[in-house]
């Protein structure tokens, strides 16, 4: 099993396979990419990135989530969702939703029963400004796709102050007759992305804001979840709110990342990584490399933060920017 010092068992596997994307989020990707997209030999190749899961299964993965940048976007999509369906864990889909309807079939043959789909606003013009992009009606008509075909939907929102806080209460309003997960996410720091403390709204003003329009219960929270979880009364939908700069969940995490260029991160906010890849090519093992990874993992926030959020220094964070890792 994949248990670290604090003995916490890590059973969940991210696994980026581009760190291109079709949308530009500005806390996603910086606006001047400090190295650029990864050259094509420096990525995992559909065999290498099934080869690499493999080990990670034989270690104990149950659940492997596919993310990118925009994991749609790679031309090989197609095959590696097909590979990592031939493995025994159960697999999930990080997307933007913008091209959703063109692998719509792929993503069911693959038995992928959960999507999670980015979507910071529901106004055209403030989802063009923070994704530079217009794409916000096939977004939306996405999600509605997905709920049809039956998936397990969750709605990523990122909130911002100044930016978005005000559309809380309209994506809450979604919950009521569509069944989705609303997931509202502090605003984190990565490398280039304007981070600002002041721009974080937490957990306890989402919900002072969600209070003064709705009526709403607490739900059980599943085992490892990332968000704390409620409904409104008589609604289909549910909401959560993930709570990462104001209340760490470090101490039930049970998650690691594989990059796109095959670097092992075991934990989003970690600096120190481990080169999978180049083992793989060089036909070692790399099984002790991921057992070493897990055993060097921090108690909290990668070591990084220490003193809570609002002591943080964007200037000194070392880690790579969003895309670079893997959403």
């Amino acid at each position: 099993m994949l248990t670290d010092t604090f003995g916490r068992t890590h059973d969940y596997l991210r696994i980026s396979i581009t760190d291109k994307c079709n949308l530009r989020c500005s806390y996603c990707i910086p606006y001047d990419l400090p190295h650029g997209y990864y050259a094509h030999s420096k990525r995992m190749t559909p065999e290498e990135i099934q080869a690499i899961a493999k080990v990670f299964v034989q270690l104990g993965i149950k659940k492997i989530r596919i993310t990118g940048g925009e994991p749609l976007v790679r031309k090989e999509f197609r095959k590696i969702i097909r590979l990592l369906s031939e493995l025994p864990v159960e697999l999930a889909l990080s997307t933007n939703g913008v091209l959703v309807n063109e692998f719509l079939d792929d993503i069911k043959q693959a038995r992928v029963v959960s999507v999670n789909v980015s979507l910071d606003s529901l106004e055209t013009e403030i989802f063009s400004n923070i994704t530079r992009r217009d794409h916000y009606e096939r977004v939306f008509s996405n999600i509605r796709l997905l709920v049809e075909n039956d998936f397990r939907v969750k709605v990523n929102t990122v909130v911002m102050k100044g930016i978005n806080e005000n559309e809380i209460p309209s994506f809450i309003a979604l919950t009521k007759e569509i069944p989705i997960h609303i997931r509202f996410i502090e605003y984190m720091p990565f490398l280039g992305n304007g981070w600002n403390k002041d721009r974080v709204i937490t957990c306890d003003k989402i919900l002072d804001i969600i209070r003064a329009s709705y009526s709403f219960g607490k739900l059980n929270d599943p085992a490892h979840s990332t968000s704390k979880n409620f409904r409104v009364h008589g609604y289909r939908g549910a909401f959560g709110i993930i709570t990462t700069m104001s209340a760490p969940f470090c101490e039930d995490c049970n998650r690691l990342r594989l990059t796109a260029d095959g670097k092992m991160k075991n934990c989003l906010f970690g600096k120190e990584e481990m080169n999978l890849l180049e083992a793989l090519r060089n036909n070692e093992d790399i099984s002790s490399l991921i057992l070493q990874s897990v055993k060097n993992k921090h108690a909290r926030m990668g070591g990084q933060f220490g003193n809570g959020y609002q002591s943080a220094d964007p200037k000194n964070i070392v880690n790579r920017s969003m895309i670079g890792i893997g959403g």
